[in-house]
């Protein structure tokens, strides 16, 4: 089984630990973690600087607990793009009020060590990682959203993409990526969010970005409670949620009780191989999303886009996307359990090729101390997957089965970072088609320590 030298990404990853550590920490070291409810926070917000006027037409701007409305949640903006996650949901971040401007930072980085068998299994050290500054302010009924989403990946993960069986997806040195998934860009998200309450219940939002995530899909799994402590992207990234770093993304969305309707503008063509760079090209795709959520632990969306020519290796295939998913939070007392069930689909327009993706996974944090994950797939692939042996036209050639589980345990925190230390194991099961490629049960082991800034 080939190996990589440890000695490149050991370094990667120790600058990108050292300099993140070095220039955040006096910053760090001023905010505070916001994870008390909203009723709370805003009393304990006031009371701390009871020279600044609440705004009574606009809800009072609560990045950190959790919500109890729609609009509420929506104002919060803690996801990439315009997503949302259930109302109850707490994300772990860092915030601090300077003047009339709530800043807020939150990230996290995955350090692992990736082994795989089989004929195709490969190794690799490398780290995901992510950090999102953000700041917000509110003027009478309305509220303006500054966000950034940044990514080191195109350090961390040599090689222009990480081992992973039976993932597909863009390019590497100009070649179709297989078994492999590719990093993230440095600028992942730069993007102003703008939302007018109407009524009580009542924003319509306004979302630009030169590079953003357009409403299509779920949370993109990067962002996703469910997927905190998982390092790896799921086998159905390009059928559910790869639209998450796009260029040039307009979405407008109203949000009604407990119901959001939106739609988006956006270049559908995927980020090129180089990473550190922000892409441009006109607005030729278009989808909608509608949400809904109908209590405090539940939400659901449907969404359908069209993107013009996505894949660069494919470059006269448009494709219809439809994604539908659900996606559940609940806390009790120091426990707390994140889950989400999705389906994916892309029809390659004009062609019969369908390929559908079906999702499920959870994670369980118990006690403080305890990490507990699953992930479930069951995925079409296509003959990408045979490399130069794959025909010009793209066609399913079966279905893949993936189960992974995993545990991490809690190792340190402080107030502004949590510590975590774990492993998890992927066991694969192959279509027929490919058996004599990858055997029949290929495995995946991956050992990991994860980074969380807030709690």
């Amino acid at each position: 089984m080939p190996r990589i030298l440890f000695s490149r990404p050991l370094l990667r990853i120790a600058v990108f630990v050292s300099i993140t550590l070095v220039s955040l920490r006096p910053a760090l070291s001023q905010m505070s973690p916001a994870t008390v409810p909203y009723g709370d926070q805003q009393e304990d917000q006031s009371s701390r600087n009871k020279s600044q006027p609440m705004h009574a037409d606009m809800t009072t701007m609560n990045m950190g607990g959790p919500t109890e409305t729609l609009v509420d949640n929506v104002l919060r903006h803690t996801t990439s793009g315009t997503d949302v996650e259930p109302e109850s949901t707490e994300p772990a971040m860092l915030m601090q009020m300077r003047g009339d401007w709530m800043l807020m930072l939150h990230g996290q980085a995955s350090i692992a060590e990736q082994q795989q068998s089989g004929p195709r299994g490969h190794d690799k050290f490398f780290s995901a990682n992510w950090i999102m500054p953000m700041a917000q302010r509110q003027f009478g009924k309305s509220e303006l959203t500054l966000r950034a989403m940044l990514s080191l990946e195109p350090a961390t993960i040599s090689g222009r993409y990480y081992p992973e069986l039976f993932q597909q997806g863009e390019t590497a040195f100009g070649k179709p990526i297989v078994d492999g998934q590719h990093p993230h860009n440095l600028f992942m998200e730069i993007a102003a969010l703008y939302d007018h309450k109407l009524a009580e219940e009542t924003v319509v939002s306004l979302y630009a970005a030169p590079v953003g995530d357009p409403a299509l899909g779920p949370v993109a799994f990067p962002h996703r409670a469910s997927a905190s402590e998982d390092p790896l992207a799921p086998l159905g990234h390009h059928l559910e949620d790869s639209t998450h770093i796009a260029d040039e993304v307009l979405t407008g969305g109203l949000t009604l009780h407990k119901l959001r309707i939106e739609a988006s503008g956006f270049h559908g063509r995927e980020p090129s191989e180089n990473r550190w760079i922000i892409s441009v090209g006109g607005l030729d795709s278009f989808s909608t999303r509608l949400t809904l959520a109908p209590t405090r632990d539940w939400s659901a969306q449907y969404s359908i886009g069209h993107l013009h020519s996505p894949e660069a290796q494919h470059p006269a295939e448009d494709v219809l996307r439809q994604t539908a998913s659900i996606s559940y939070h609940h806390t009790w007392r120091s426990n707390s359990l994140d889950a989400l069930a999705l389906w994916g689909r892309n029809h390659t327009i004009d062609t019969p090729t369908n390929a559908n993706g079906y999702l499920f996974e959870a994670t369980d944090h118990l006690h403080d101390r305890h990490s507990i994950w699953t992930r479930l797939e069951n995925v079409d692939r296509t003959t990408d997957l045979l490399g130069a042996a794959a025909p010009i036209e793209e066609t399913v050639i079966g279905r893949v089965l993936a189960y992974t589980g995993g545990y991490a345990h809690h190792l340190y925190s402080n107030h502004w970072s949590v510590y975590e230390l774990g492993a998890q194991a992927t066991l694969y099961t192959t279509p027929t088609p490919l058996v004599s490629t990858y055997g029949h049960h290929p495995v995946g082991f991956a050992a990991v320590l994860n980074v969380h800034l807030g709690k």
